[in-house]
């Protein structure tokens, strides 16, 4: 009989605490664990391997977006969902936390200035639970994009409030010309995020956590001199700043796969610009598993582009060298598309006049030529260069009807 009431009163205390984070409100600032995971076995992905089809609907889309009333936008959320369906997407990555604030209420990061102008004030009712609810209705997997290290830049957000990580741990913070950024080496701050993804897995319905290509900010060597020294590491700056993101990415795999949700990440196009541009070790991770379920760099020019005379960073060639590399089956490689170059066309592009992006079917062409060469799929951005392109509205549209044929 002791034994079972003590059993029983572990189980409350354990259910108390399980649910404490939501019953505390955004206002309370935990700390992070004592020891972080930073190191996960690797398990099975937890969703199907199905083709990724998926549209970026990002922060910026937020600025457009109504937020004066849950009414009003649900209303949004449900005709953007509308349309990305109407593509024969099957997945959203939806920005729910750009600068360390977010679009739902949390115990570690403010309310984010994108839903009232105002970080930390509260909308008043729940942006996430709301998106959702919408994509799920359309037959949508939604999976949360977050910004790991980014807390303001270039001036956005113009000011932070008191709950921000900048102003509540300010130890953990780094400073560079145009922002604030999480130190990628603090191992408070790894756990901090890796206990962030824990709410949102235990909060939502979530199907995926989604991380973009903000790692390291500046390859300066003063930007973490100061953390580099008091590590006493003997590997040179570069590869601890890539070890630092590699335990960050387990952490978080960890994390997410607790909850039997997905892990993916959209790295820069190139492999020199991961490795040496943002520290982030995007082959390693393709090549073993317990990083991530899914890459998706972003290959953001045409199939045949060529500057300088060069087609180094034309999409055919890039994908060929990502596709080129070891690959563990735990993991599926897709590539990101750029939308925004409907009617724009590449920057410095040198092929001539009539140009892919101005021929109505250039993600169409492209996503077709990926399923070729054995992609696991494509992902473009972003949703408002397809449905509220005000300056090629007509090859938006001619896009958008090439795309229902090879997606839909």
């Amino acid at each position: 009989m002791r034994i079972f009431l003590s059993t029983l009163g572990v189980f409350f205390l354990m259910s108390f605490l399980f649910i404490m984070p939501a019953v505390l409100g955004p206002s309370t600032t935990p700390q992070p664990s004592a020891s972080p995971v930073l190191s996960a076995a690797p398990t099975p992905s937890p969703a199907a391997a199905q083709e990724i089809r998926a549209v970026w609907v990002s922060f910026l889309e937020w600025q457009h977006t109504d937020f004066s009333s849950e009414s009003a936008f649900r209303a949004d959320a449900a005709a953007i969902m509308q349309n990305i369906a109407s593509l024969g997407a099957n997945t959203v990555f939806a920005h729910v936390r750009p600068f360390g604030d977010a679009l739902y209420p949390s115990r570690y990061f403010p309310f984010s200035h994108l839903c009232t102008g105002t970080q930390g004030q509260d909308p008043g009712f729940d942006p996430l639970a709301v998106l959702v609810e919408t994509a799920h209705a359309q037959g949508l997997t939604l999976e949360a994009w977050i910004n790991p290290y980014r807390l303001q830049a270039n001036g956005t957000p113009a000011e932070l409030c008191a709950q921000s990580p900048a102003l509540l741990h300010p130890n953990w913070v780094k400073h560079t010309a145009t922002g604030l950024y999480l130190d990628p080496a603090s191992i408070k701050v790894q756990q901090y995020l890796a206990d962030s993804i824990r709410e949102l897995c235990t909060n939502y319905a979530i199907d995926g956590i989604h991380f973009d290509d903000y790692f390291y900010p500046t390859t300066a060597p003063d930007f973490d001199a100061d953390s580099y020294a008091a590590s006493g590491s003997t590997i040179s700056l570069a590869d601890w700043r890539r070890q630092n993101v590699n335990d960050l990415m387990r952490a978080c795999y960890a994390a997410a796969h607790a909850f039997n949700v997905r892990f993916g990440v959209s790295p820069q196009g190139t492999l020199s610009g991961c490795r040496d541009g943002q520290y982030s070790d995007a082959a390693l991770w393709l090549a073993k598993p317990g990083y991530c379920d899914y890459l998706i760099p972003q290959l953001y020019w045409g199939l045949n582009y060529r500057k300088n005379g060069s087609d180094a960073l034309s999409l055919g060639r890039l994908a060929a060298e990502w596709l080129s590399l070891p690959r563990t089956e735990s993991v599926q490689l897709a590539f990101g598309l750029g939308a925004y170059r409907i009617g724009d066309g590449d920057e410095g592009d040198t092929s001539g006049p009539g140009t892919e992006w101005c021929t109505g079917h250039a993600l169409a062409t492209q996503a077709t030529t990926l399923r070729s060469l054995g992609a696991s799929g494509a992902a473009l951005y972003r949703y408002a260069f397809l449905f509220a392109n005000t300056l090629y509205p007509t090859l938006a549209e001619q896009e958008i009807a090439a795309l229902r044929e090879v997606w839909g």
